[in-house]
């Protein structure tokens, strides 16, 4: 089976078998890519006589009915199109949240990185939610062997301040976009935006995460304004879907993963009065598998298959 995970920055690519097992995983900038298409065919191609006639696809967007879209990236798909031209029997495409979700209950110990108190993990009701280039989220709902998971666009929530610092912060964005949402902040290109106006200095995102991890100091102040915010967006969320568990994922969390526990983002996270004692109890953890995308898409697969 060929299993896909389609961000807006990078598309993965991987053949699963039929116990759900990655192999030939391969990562392509999408920066490069004119046709996702062809991309995907010759993935198929180079599976030689194991061509797959079954694919599932995780993409960072809505998918409604036939329709798909890469939301930053600007693409939209027909799926029995797409299905069609790649000489597929079945083709499945979820949001690429929905697909971290499913590869939530295949993670070993050595994939999760505990932020606060490492409670117990529990099995029903977890919540992944990150920024990469935008902002994602689902929830995992166990029902035995078939998890039912709620994909949602929560990187379009619309984002507040809670203190006078934020204030000041979000009124930049407010005279440049207008009404601003959770992943105009909490995003890569939000991650580069944020340091402009707190530092000054125009940065890529992978640059500042790297500076914050090294100890730069301007950088060190960006990330843990970032990680406030992206503490209390957690905890909202958390409260939303009544979540006995949370997991960090994304492209921007992995960048800041080994600053995140020190952080003041588990303090953020309970600071929902009058919940906190509730909020205390949940176990946080950081995704730090390489290629988590593409184990969910490999285990909806191996379910439907």
């Amino acid at each position: 089976m060929l299993v896909a995970d389609i961000g807006a920055t990078n598309t993965r690519l991987a053949l699963a078998n039929a116990a759900g097992k990655l192999d030939s995983a391969r990562k392509f900038p999408n920066q490069g890519v004119r046709d996702l298409a062809a991309l995907l065919e010759e993935a198929l191609a180079a599976a030689g006589r194991r061509r797959p006639r079954f694919a599932v696809l995780g993409v960072a967007g809505p998918v409604d009915a036939d329709r798909f879209l890469v939301t930053n990236r600007g693409w939209s798909f027909s799926r029995r199109a797409l299905m069609r031209r790649l000489g597929l029997k079945r083709l499945v495409v979820v949001n690429d949240f929905e697909a971290l979700a499913h590869a939530l209950p295949f993670l070993e110990p050595r994939d999760l990185l505990a932020v606060g108190a490492p409670h117990q993990l529990p099995k029903d009701r977890l919540l992944v939610c990150g920024p990469g280039s935008g902002f994602g989220s689902a929830l995992l709902i166990a029902a035995g062997r078939r998890p039912r998971v709620l994909a949602s666009e929560a990187g379009h929530m619309r984002l507040g301040a809670a203190t006078a610092d934020e204030a000041r912060v979000i009124a930049h964005f407010l005279r440049e976009t207008g009404p601003v949402i959770v992943e105009q902040v909490l995003s890569g290109s939000g991650l580069a935006r944020l340091h402009e106006i707190l530092c000054g200095d125009r940065k890529r995102p992978e640059a500042i995460a790297s500076a914050a991890r090294a100890g730069a100091a301007a950088a060190r102040v960006t990330a843990e304004f970032f990680l406030r915010l992206y503490g209390r967006i957690a905890g909202d969320l958390a409260l939303a879907y009544n979540a006995k568990a949370v997991f960090l994922a994304g492209g921007v969390t992995g960048g800041l993963a080994p600053l995140i526990p020190a952080s003041a983002f588990r303090e953020v996270f309970e600071e929902h009065p009058p919940y906190k004692d509730r909020l205390a109890q949940i176990p946080i953890r950081i995704i730090v598998h390489e290629e988590p995308g593409l184990l969910g898409a490999a285990a909806i697969a191996r379910r439907l298959a």
